[in-house]
């Protein structure tokens, strides 16, 4: 295992993490595979990987990560939680809730976290995270406190990235990123600013959903090149951990067409790497229909059709009379947007 310095915190992390959804018990239909180990199991996985060089292990309090913040308190206390590192997160933007929710992870895990996260800020909430009294300023009231060392914002979009890069209550960003959904990655790639601030990568495997036309090997190299600090993996069982954590990958470069025409051997890939560029003025965002379409294809079936129906008909019927097209105009692939929203619409009829 290598081990990377986590921006300006002064921590070192093993490249690669654990991510503990795999590893609670109940139901996650956002996963093709599910594991539910009890609590002994849950710990022997970790001691595992643990073994294995791991140091970091990342965990979160919504709902449907269910017990995996109690089982990783087990595991800490068992293996002596000087000798890890904890990352937490929880999906309030308030300040007062994130307050409450980070006691209540302090209680769950019986122990205090690291690192924790507001968890999944979009381009709609960002305001009251970042704002007077929100959910940033809670972490960093926390963190003088000494309730937690450092604090961070998770999100899935660049544009709060950026913002939480340029903030200096902001220790560590978590994002998403792959070998296809490469869009967020090679825009930090190429802005050198994001090598002065702690970066955590998850997703590298798509939700589990990449593995259907990659293996692990292939997702794991193709990241390494990413100035990130640790590239977290979803891990459910001792061999899931052997097969992250058991090479030390160089490096590889995979082009983006290599990568769809791996996938297209399963079926016909939306070309879309996320990058967040294409603008609606209706305020659709489109790369997120082409992610579930894709993701649809690749296993995740259930929970991406269920995401598809929320609003598809009305992004459609608006899609078709809009002349702007300015989505198109920005979109660096050159995808036709509005035809693929259309057999978007018909495959959910």
């Amino acid at each position: 295992m290598r081990y990377r310095k986590l921006g300006r915190t002064g921590l070192t992390v093993s490249e690669i993490g654990f991510g503990t959804i795999p590893i609670l018990s109940g139901s996650v239909p956002v996963l093709p595979e599910y594991f539910s180990p009890d609590v002994d199991g849950a710990v022997k996985i970790m001691e595992y990987a643990y073994r294995m060089g791991c140091n970091f292990y990342d965990t979160a309090i919504p709902e449907e990560y269910g017990d995996a913040e109690y089982k990783l308190g087990v595991f800490a206390k068992k293996i002596g939680r000087e000798n890890i590192i904890i990352s937490d997160k929880a999906r309030f933007m308030d300040g007062n809730d994130m307050f409450r929710e980070v006691m209540r992870s302090v209680e769950n895990l019986g122990t205090k976290p690291d690192i924790y996260f507001v968890h999944q800020v979009d381009e709609k909430n960002q305001e009251e995270v970042f704002g007077k009294y929100g959910a940033l300023d809670a972490l960093c009231d926390l963190k003088k406190a000494g309730v937690i060392k450092y604090t961070g914002i998770a999100t899935h979009y660049y544009s709060v990235c950026e913002r939480a890069v340029y903030d200096n209550r902001v220790d560590v960003i978590q994002t998403s990123g792959n070998i296809f959904e490469r869009g967020i990655v090679d825009r930090i790639t190429a802005n050198g600013i994001f090598r002065d601030k702690g970066l955590i990568l998850n997703k590298v495997y798509g939700a589990g959903c990449l593995l259907s036309a990659l293996t692990p090997l292939e997702l794991i190299s193709g990241i390494l090149g990413v100035p990130f600090s640790c590239a977290l993996i979803g891990i459910g069982t001792p061999q899931q951990a052997k097969i992250a954590m058991c090479e030390e990958l160089p490096p590889k470069n995979f082009s983006f067409e290599e990568v769809t025409d791996r996938l297209s051997e399963k079926f016909s890939p939306i070309k879309c790497t996320r990058c967040q560029k294409c603008t609606c003025p209706n305020g659709y965002e489109v790369h997120i229909l082409f992610r579930q379409y894709n993701y649809y294809h690749l296993g995740k079936s259930y929970w991406a059709m269920r995401k598809l129906r929320l609003n598809i008909k009305e992004v459609y019927d608006t899609c078709r009379k809009c002349t702007d097209r300015q989505c198109m105009r920005e979109c660096p692939q050159k995808l036709m947007i509005p035809e693929l929203v259309e057999m978007i619409y018909e495959m959910t009829l």
